[in-house]
């Protein structure tokens, strides 16, 4: 399982965040300042760091330091938005630079986008009876093939990637299709209901009324 992480003062931030990782599928350990932070990763190894820049004891930047001989990517995570702080902790060795606040929906894309970099991604996942092989691009439900569009396979991956999660028809529209989701549409619809039969998770994929969908795990 992929390890992450977060270090990061702002305790409520802290949580929501390792919340929605670990609904996604992550292994998250929380650390609330610089010290803390340095302690952990004498003795445990990640795959990746979520990194606050102001932080009490050692601040990201000095934390950053650190870190870089280890080769373990780092996203920093701030309130500090202006242009030299973010061409300052990319030039550091940073991997991306996101400004407080910012979404969870947001944040997960961008992780998803740095351990994919480092290969350091899952190839194979187990979600019920289906086994889903991220190298190949093959879902098996059981031992059979299930056939799957380019399209029913990214919302397939979507709803796995943020699994209890409540995914507005917009968001949904966004990540799969991209651009603004078209008022009154119903694309979303009918390739949820296709997916559903498709993979068996007509019980799995709930409707939530006025919303969208949510998986069910």
């Amino acid at each position: 399982m992929i390890r992450i992480l977060v270090v990061e003062d702002e305790r409520p931030i802290s949580q929501l965040i390792r919340l929605s990782l670990t609904k996604a599928g992550y292994n998250v350990v929380c650390a609330y300042d610089g010290n803390e932070a340095a302690n952990i990763l004498e003795n445990e190894v990640f795959d990746l760091l979520l990194l606050d820049v102001m932080l009490p004891e050692i601040s990201g930047f000095e934390l950053m330091e650190y870190i870089k001989p280890t080769g373990t990517p780092v996203i920093f995570i701030t309130a500090k938005n202006s242009l030299q702080d973010r061409v300052k902790g990319l030039k550091m060795g940073a991997e991306d630079y996101i400004v407080k606040p910012f979404e969870i929906m947001e944040l997960l894309a961008r992780i998803e986008v740095v351990l994919r970099r480092y290969q350091k991604t899952e190839e194979i996942l187990k979600v019920g009876d289906l086994t889903i092989d991220l190298r190949s691009l093959q879902v098996h439900r059981g031992e059979s093939l299930v056939e799957l569009t380019k399209k029913e396979w990214d919302l397939m991956l979507l709803f796995v990637q943020n699994p209890n999660t409540a995914l507005y028809r917009e968001t949904i529209y966004e990540r799969v299709w991209g651009g603004e989701y078209p008022v009154g549409s119903r694309v979303v619809d009918l390739h949820i209901q296709r997916l559903r039969k498709k993979i068996g998770w007509e019980d799995k994929l709930a409707t939530v009324s006025g919303v969208g969908y949510r998986l069910e795990a």
